[in-house]
């Protein structure tokens, strides 16, 4: 039956990209669980899963993890999409294990970086002192990084564009908007680009024309 296929290709699309599916599964739950919080109690719940310089300072490990689980603003729809389109294409390219070691280093060093910006920042009155406690959680550098790391399964000379609309897309908030985030976003986007050694050996540049091409079956 024509359900029955449908579901099964569905089901073989989803099994493709594990951690994908598992990571938007995760962020489903938790986001659900945001949606049963108050306000005051929301806040504090996520400052204390927060990436900030206070949490960073008191158990880094904890917080790196943690912060990766949720969604800063509630909505979880649009990164259907956003992993859709570009983590499970990553994770089947590269395999679980190294998609997952793209995402940890752009998330983890990303945020240490941003966060050491804004300490400086802090440091040398550029920062209120109260930024210690910037609620500061989400899946975007890890995102950033995966997008990033995307430009080496493209072939020349579309390879050249996408990287350029990559480095426009993040650096024009960096250039205007200049907060600690943005840094945290270029940085990861640069990361991305910077994972090389962990492509070599995952086949070649997929090329659109040949993809066009191929006969249906």
């Amino acid at each position: 039956m024509r359900i029955n296929r449908g579901a099964h290709r569905v089901w073989a699309y989803l099994r493709s990209a594990p951690g994908t599916y598992v990571w938007l599964t995760v962020l489903f739950v938790t986001t659900v669980a945001l949606h049963h919080m108050s306000p005051e109690f929301e806040e504090e719940f996520l400052r204390q899963r927060s990436t900030n310089i206070h949490e960073l300072s008191s158990n880094p490990p904890r917080v790196l993890i943690a912060s990766a689980m949720w969604i800063d603003g509630g909505h979880w729809l649009p990164y259907v999409v956003l992993y859709s389109v570009f983590h499970a294409p990553a994770e089947r390219w590269l395999g679980t294990a190294r998609w997952l070691a793209v995402c940890a280093t752009a998330h983890v060093l990303a945020t240490l970086i941003s966060e050491g910006a804004l300490r400086w920042g802090i440091r040398h009155g550029m920062a209120p002192a109260s930024a210690v406690n910037t609620l500061d959680i989400g899946v975007s550098y890890a995102l950033a990084g995966v997008i990033a790391v995307l430009v080496y399964r493209i072939p020349a000379p579309w390879r050249y564009a996408y990287g350029f609309a990559v480095l426009v897309v993040y650096g024009v908030p960096l250039v205007t908007g200049r907060t600690f985030t943005d840094l945290g976003h270029f940085t990861a986007v640069l990361i991305g680009f910077g994972c090389w050694p962990l492509v070599g050996g995952r086949g070649k540049a997929r090329n659109p024309k040949e993809t066009a091409a191929a006969p249906a079956g």
